[in-house]
């Protein structure tokens, strides 16, 4: 069997008509996170017409258009051999390079998913279906195309938030609450498949927590209802009709869905959109320590009966952990009384914690419990 670190874990890129863009590559203003029962309710006879009915209308369809480079075959970049040679030795005349669009600048298309989070129009999609696009048209359920603005994205967990101006007040849906999925619930994703226009899938959660390798702030939702490219950015709705998820990646060995989906759970996106309306751009806490796992060795002589914790394995100088008296050796076990079981629980508390948020460590140091309380700072820019 293929282990997940070396199988074809990958985003979705938002579907190219010609050639694909994007993937390595989410109101009011303030999406708020909306209670729902411990589990949803089964699905009735009939299946999901009336769930349908009630958000199809906020999902809409993007298409981003990208300028290229046109690529030029010059003396320095042309292949041994090539026919031409001779002559561009001689000349010096720049060439298309075989494939390259004809004609000055070429253009690539690429079409994904969004849904309308408030009536004045903001739309939340994946931020590898809009990031570097020259233009974003948004296709309404109702057929029309209006211009879209990119308000700001967010590469760390793929969530772009888009604004149009529609001229009228425009159909919504509501993010719920993903803290509360269970395992096997039944889930809908609604979305533009390969461009083919509104397509509905339906399956269960298979799998909550999902780390991929993808980031620092994996937490995905598993699924297997039918994702494919093209999906990218579309919602995943549970049976009240409310957003848990935000399609964003699949496990594939071909491109195409084979039952083992992903999405941003709605908890993360929540908050990322909230920034993102506010000021364009996502502020994470910061607290200046590089960490590792604790080994099961550390943890045997600790007296641990399972590894648990994680390691300070360095302190940068002048951050907050530094003023705080963190140290080289200390072993992070709690983050404001939740335990940390591994770096991903860590990085993910802090960063979710805003710049100059108040945190109190539960550390070990040398074996003896002490307390840390640490003003987070502003997360430095990472690079994409």
């Amino acid at each position: 069997m293929t282990s997940l670190s070396r199988s074809p874990v990958r985003r979705l890129p938002a579907l190219a008509l010609g050639a694909f863009l994007g993937a390595t590559a989410l109101t009011a203003v303030t999406p708020a996170l909306v209670a729902l029962p411990a589990h949803a309710a089964a699905v009735q006879p009939g299946g999901y017409v009336d769930l349908v009915e009630k958000v199809a209308p906020a999902v809409v369809y993007i298409e981003v258009t990208k300028t290229l480079d046109q690529p030029a075959m010059t003396p320095e970049t042309m292949p041994q051999g090539f026919p031409f040679d001779e002559f561009m030795r001689r000349f010096g005349t720049p060439m298309p390079m075989p494939g390259a669009p004809q004609g000055g600048d070429g253009q690539i298309h690429g079409v994904g998913t969004g849904f309308i989070i408030s009536a004045d129009g903001q739309i939340v999609t994946n931020a590898h279906v809009v990031d570097g696009a020259d233009s974003v048209e948004v296709t309404l359920a109702d057929g029309r195309k209006v211009e879209g603005k990119v308000l700001g994205s967010d590469t760390a967990t793929d969530i772009a938030l888009v604004k149009v101006d529609a001229g009228s007040d425009l159909p919504t849906v509501a993010f719920g609450d993903s803290t509360r999925l269970k395992v096997g619930q039944d889930v809908v994703a609604i979305g533009n498949p390969f461009g083919l226009g509104n397509s509905v899938t339906s399956g269960i959660v298979s799998a909550l927590g999902r780390d991929i390798n993808s980031g620092p702030f994996d937490d995905y939702i598993q699924t297997d209802a039918a994702i494919n490219k093209g999906n990218s950015g579309g919602p995943l709705f549970d049976t009240g009709g409310e957003v848990v998820g935000i399609n964003t990646a699949i496990f594939s060995p071909t491109g195409g869905s084979v039952g083992i989906g992903f999405a941003v759970p709605s908890e993360t996106a929540a908050k990322v959109v909230a920034d993102l309306a506010s000021g364009g751009k996502v502020d994470r806490g910061f607290l200046g320590v590089q960490i590792q796992p604790v080994t099961e060795d550390i943890a045997a002589a600790l007296g641990f009966d399972k590894a648990k914790g994680v390691l300070v394995s360095d302190v940068t100088a002048d951050t907050p952990a530094a003023k705080a008296g963190i140290t080289r050796g200390d072993i992070v076990i709690s983050v404001d009384g939740t335990e940390v079981n591994s770096p991903r629980d860590l990085t993910r508390m802090i960063a979710t914690d805003a710049p100059g948020a108040t945190v109190k460590l539960g550390l070990l140091r040398a074996g003896k419990p002490v307390d840390a309380t640490v003003t987070l700072a502003s997360r430095p820019e990472q690079p994409a």
